[in-house]
């Protein structure tokens, strides 16, 4: 009686996981050999792993990545452009950390979205949180938000996000509103959080495709000059995975 009253005070504090050991020490005979601290110390790891684990859980379903991706299964042949150590160092996020941008570029499905999201992925596990946008959508959906008059509280809250990505960065040619959007994005962000751009288009053409001069300064000021440069190289990786894929048919 007694123990199952305490189980169950283990469930009203949140405590699963300790509960759980709790019942693994009081079946197993192996456990009677060590001391109460010792005992107590293994429920305390199991809680404090699963809670670690659940956190990171969260982040990763609150990015809303379009596909899975983890930096150990990055492919680092020289051929396509990623250096092994600069991605070891993104992969520990004192970037992040620091409110640093990162600039992944290449050609169309070289993998940029793959690289962005794994490195992503890394910040979910540092327990930073994550925010993936195609930067065309995002950019609509601020202007719905405008029109909604929700536009500061998403402002507010893509700027208490750790890091954003936004993809097929400059794909397209950018309003003069949407540039002024994505100046406040940017603004808000500068200095206090960290952003990573995927694009196809080359640095030195995303000033003209900003119709404004202006806006085109302060939007690139504020993620060019103090951001980390990814340049991928090779063949389309979807291409080569259609290849690989049909060999096997």
């Amino acid at each position: 009686m007694l123990n199952q009253a305490l189980y169950d005070k283990l469930i009203q504090l949140r405590l699963p996981a300790f509960r759980t050991g709790l019942l693994e020490q009081q079946t197993n005979s192996k456990y009677a050999e060590l001391s109460f601290e010792e005992r107590l110390a293994i429920l305390v790891d199991l809680e404090c792993t699963r809670r670690h684990s659940n956190r990171i859980q969260l982040l990763v379903k609150a990015a809303e990545f379009p596909l899975p991706a983890a930096v150990e299964d990055l492919d680092l042949a020289p051929t396509r452009g990623l250096e092994r150590q600069l991605v070891l160092e993104l992969a520990q996020c004192a970037w992040v950390q620091n409110h640093l941008n990162l600039l992944v570029l290449g050609p169309t499905g070289s993998g940029k979205t793959y690289v962005a999201c794994a490195l992503a992925m890394s910040a979910c596990r540092a327990r930073f949180s994550v925010r993936y946008f195609r930067t065309s959508r995002l950019l609509h959906r601020l202007t719905l938000a405008r029109q909604s008059n929700s536009y500061h509280t998403l402002l507010r809250s893509l700027a208490k996000t750790d890091l954003i990505i936004l993809d097929d960065w400059m794909r397209d040619a950018i309003a003069i509103p949407n540039a002024q959007d994505l100046l406040e994005l940017l603004d808000d962000r500068f200095g206090r959080s960290s952003t990573i751009v995927a694009s196809q288009v080359p640095i030195q053409d995303w000033h003209s495709r900003i119709p404004d001069p202006t806006l085109a300064d302060a939007v690139l000021d504020r993620l060019i000059h103090n951001a980390y440069r990814i340049n991928l190289e090779g063949e389309s990786q979807r291409k080569l995975r259609a290849i690989r894929s049909m060999s096997t048919t």
